[in-house]
């Protein structure tokens, strides 16, 4: 669930009362009599303070409610509200009192909808026994007021899930300001609220996660950059390995990615004898089997296929890129494809050198990068953004084609609040849609890399925040100043991304067109890009390429 998706309606009840301002406090009163209530119009602003003070006692009580249902007490009618909260407050030892900056309530009407008959132990809100369940659900989460439906919208009915976004935002907000002292109280404060809500699913996860965050960044800062830089060593790059492999298998974005791109190298392959493949970040090589049998069968014959994959090294000392190497040979051996590889180990992609890249001036070349290049925004007070010096020697490599892939997203704002308020709702939509998912081991293993994301974009700065994720919009400005027009990416492309979705059975996965890009999103909420780009001849020499 999106924190933002909050204010869905709780569905409307019986009854043709009209709630329009000019209705008569008179007029008011014989309503709320009709619908069996013992209380004015102008009393209801003090019955919302009595249900605020209610709603902090039985937070803050050591009474359990399961003690007060199993109580001899007897509890007024509750159609009688003003008697029926001060009889509950009785019940509790601790009332404390309200701050005395509180703002005055603005009257607000009780209408036939709403029948509070029952303390729910669960949630402590109010429910209804006569009411579907779903409907309760509803009403639990948020409650907005239709036409004509007189509605009581209290502290009670906002569930603890909605409660601890707001929180989130505070404890943000605070981190912000400086206000450390504050923000960790606050983290106290969500932790103990997350244990009344589901944290298997919804919002209850993700509010998890980023709690998890935030007590990073607050308790300790200097091990931020072990957990989710880019420079956390050759073990955690195994791990990142790993957790991209169950993220790939568990739903569709990195499927999407490789089809996409795939779809545009091949096109723009077409003719040549000839190719060459330069892998930002091969990451098992997932992507290339199906390049491979596309090119087998292209007519005419397959031409000579080089690959220069991109990842880091070995944590145990293996040749990995080498071992990947193989198999992919032995892959392109089965189908008749000419195949040459070249394992490239980087820790960092701004390591890398185009002469490391063995270029040759009579092959095509394709330049692949699957959520790497906003990898490349960081900088440090000693040096600017190494993006501007890879895109540079990337436009002297003349590529036929080069792949873009990244996240939907603004992640890279230099305010905190602003990266937190977006990264809660991104983050938020992708794992609505990992619901979605079936496949329980990868989905679990998915789940924490996303995780890593997180904890990134939350709690890191400087050179070890590398999740700087732009949207779509910004990726056009950065590469057509840097030198690259982009390339439509065609039907075809569209079309396997669409044929892609069937596989999987969530329908709220949606692939749209943008401007000759393709996005991949749930909903109505794009989360992943992908577009196609072609250097701009450049008058100079291009380097790293070797002439024969």
């Amino acid at each position: 669930m999106s924190p933002y998706d909050s204010a869905t309606s709780a569905g409307s009840s019986s009854g043709s009362s009209s709630a329009s301002s000019s209705t008569k406090p008179a007029d008011i009163d014989g309503l709320l009599a009709g619908a069996g209530y013992k209380v004015r119009s102008s009393d209801l602003c003090h019955v919302a303070q009595r249900l605020e003070r209610l709603e902090t006692a039985m937070v803050n009580s050591p009474v359990e409610l399961s003690q007060l249902a199993s109580s001899d007490t007897v509890l007024y009618n509750p159609s009688d509200i003003a008697s029926w909260v001060d009889s509950l407050l009785s019940e509790f030892n601790h009332t404390p009192s309200l701050p005395s900056d509180l703002p005055d309530l603005p009257d607000v009407v009780v209408g036939p909808g709403i029948n509070p008959t029952v303390i729910n132990e669960a949630d402590a809100t109010w429910t209804d026994h006569d009411a579907p369940q779903q409907q309760q659900q509803q009403n639990v989460q948020s409650l907005t007021i239709p036409p004509n439906q007189l509605t009581v919208v209290t502290a009670m009915e906002e569930d603890s899930g909605i409660r601890l976004v707001h929180m989130l935002m505070t404890c943000a907000d605070s981190v912000q300001r400086g206000e450390f002292s504050l923000a960790g109280s606050l983290i106290e404060d969500m932790q103990s609220l997350l244990r009344r809500v589901n944290t298997t699913c919804g919002i209850g996860k993700v509010a998890g996660y980023f709690i998890d965050a935030l007590s990073r960044r607050i308790f300790t800062p200097q091990a931020n950059g072990l957990f989710g830089g880019s420079a956390s060593g050759s073990a955690s790059a195994f791990e990142n390995e790993l957790l991209y492999h169950h993220f790939y298998e568990a739903c569709p974005y990195l499927k999407f990615a490789h089809f996409t791109a795939n779809q545009a190298i091949l096109e723009a392959f077409d003719g040549h004898d000839s190719v060459h493949v330069i892998d930002f970040n091969l990451m098992h090589g997932l992507q290339w089997p199906a390049l491979i049998q596309a090119l087998a069968l292209r007519p005419g014959g397959p031409p000579l296929l080089r690959l220069t994959g991109i990842g880091p090294p070995s944590p145990d000392g293996r040749d990995s890129l080498r071992e990947i190497g193989l198999r992919l040979a032995e892959l392109a051996r089965s189908v008749n494809v000419r195949f040459a590889f070249r394992g490239v180990a980087a820790q960092r992609l701004e390591d890398v050198k185009p002469w490391m890249l063995q270029v040759n001036s009579k092959e095509a070349v394709a330049v692949n990068s699957i959520m790497q290049l906003h990898r490349l925004l960081g900088s440090d007070p000693n040096r600017s953004p190494p993006i501007g010096i890879v895109l540079g020697w990337i436009r002297q490599l003349n590529p036929k084609i080069m792949t873009v892939i990244e996240h939907e997203a603004n992640h890279n704002q230099p305010g905190f609040m602003d990266r937190f308020t977006e990264s809660l709702y991104y983050y938020s939509t992708m794992f609505d849609s990992l619901e979605a998912c079936t496949l329980q081991p990868e989905k679990a293993l998915a789940e924490i890399y996303i995780q890593r994301e997180i904890c990134n974009v939350v709690s890191c700065e400087g050179s070890a925040r590398v999740e700087r994720h732009e949207p779509l919009a910004k990726w056009r400005s950065r590469l057509g100043q840097a030198g690259f027009r982009p390339l439509h990416l065609g039907s075809n492309a569209f079309k396997q991304a669409s044929m892609l979705l069937t596989l999987f059975s969530a329908e709220g996965y949606c692939v749209e067109e943008n401007e000759g890009c393709l996005t991949l999103g749930w909903h109505s909420r794009p989360l992943i890009s992908a577009s196609a780009w072609q250097a701009v001849p450049d008058a100079n020499s291009p380097l790293g390429i070797v002439t024969l």
